[in-house]
Order: structure tokens, then C-alpha cells, then sequence
């Protein structure tokens, strides 16, 4: 049996932002844009991965009316989770990223359990975390 990741999902509150991150600031392709009832699911995803995507939700999308507020809550403090992405050079995304003004939340920095690690937070709040593989 053979089991492999298809989507992740963000809450983000500002699709517009979320794309000029996604897609301007990281190079991710737009693979979906899709608006029905006041919601919106922008799908983007690295050209190198075409079979992931990384859907960027309305946040509360589908949810009781006290449950959407609650996550609308938690994003503005910037506790929800968020992605770990994987790259060969930690030090130029994160001069990449950081030129697009996204909030620095670590400058590149090697970590004790091995790889080479930043962090940013998207528009929306979420973490977003550059991993690069220690070498040798």
C-alpha cells in the first residue's frame, strides 16, 4: 500500500495577501482558485511537487458560526500550525522571503537536532519554517 500527502489546508483571512506570499514571494504555482458562498480555496503548491497541494481556506470555512470566531481569534494571534518546508539553501530563501516583508520569526540558524532552519510567518499568521538538510 502506498499512502502520500494530496492537500494541507491553511485558515488565511486575506487571499490576496496569502497569493502574493505564496505565489509571489515563494514561487509556488496557483494550481485552483475556487469561490462559492462567501468562501474562497486558493490551491497552490511547489512546481517541483505537482501532486500537493497547499489549500489556502477562508478561515472558519464550514464550521459552526462560535467555531469560525475562535479560529479567526487564534490566527490574529499567529497560534495556529502551519508547514515546514524543505529547501537546499535555508540562507537564500530566507534573504528571498524576508525582501517580501513577511514577519521574521527566526533568521537562519543551525539547529541542534541537525538541519538549518528559518521561520516567517505568512500574511494570514500561519508559521511557515524553511528546513535545509545538514551537509556531509
Amino acid at each position: 500500500m502506498n499512502i502520500s500527502v494530496r492537500n494541507v489546508f491553511l485558515e488565511v483571512d486575506d487571499h490576496d495577501a496569502a497569493l502574493a506570499f505564496y505565489r509571489d514571494a515563494l514561487g509556488f504555482e496557483v494550481r485552483q482558485d475556487v469561490a462559492m458562498e462567501g468562501a474562497r480555496w486558493l490551491t497552490v503548491g511547489p512546481k517541483s511537487q505537482p501532486d500537493l497541494g497547499i489549500v489556502l481556506q477562508t478561515v472558519g470555512v464550514a464550521r459552526s458560526p462560535e467555531d469560525a470566531q475562535t479560529l479567526r481569534e487564534l490566527l490574529a494571534k499567529g497560534v495556529l500550525s502551519g508547514l515546514v518546508l524543505s529547501t537546499d539553501d535555508v540562507d537564500a530563501v530566507f534573504e528571498s522571503v524576508r525582501a517580501s516583508g513577511a514577519e521574521v520569526l527566526q533568521e537562519p540558524m543551525d539547529m541542534p537536532y541537525g538541519p538549518r532552519e528559518c521561520e516567517f510567518r505568512d500574511p494570514a499568521g500561519n508559521q511557515v519554517r524553511f528546513s535545509q538538510a545538514p551537509k556531509g
